[in-house]
């Protein structure tokens, strides 16, 4: 069952909480993951295979540039569920 843009955004949020200490609440669509929240490569990687294993959505390397704020995150995997 798809999730709502709410429920991907709370996920995404304990996913980067995880992965670099940020608080959840710091995780708001219209942060930039490398400007606003200062998640490297490394980490970014390692938080979109988390995502693509808690949303059942797969997020092509090519795909990963293109995700610049949380809200692209949560558009791209809402679009993306089954």
């Amino acid at each position: 069952m798809a999730q709502s843009d709410q429920e991907i955004l709370e996920g995404l949020a304990e996913i980067v909480n995880e992965e670099t200490g940020l608080d959840t609440e710091s995780v708001q669509p219209e942060k930039s993951f490398t400007d606003d929240l200062d998640i490297d490569s490394l980490s970014m990687m390692t938080i979109v295979v988390n995502a693509e294993e808690k949303f059942g959505v797969r997020i092509p390397d090519d795909e990963v540039k293109n995700l610049k704020t949380v809200g692209d995150a949560v558009s791209f995997i809402s679009k993306n569920q089954e």
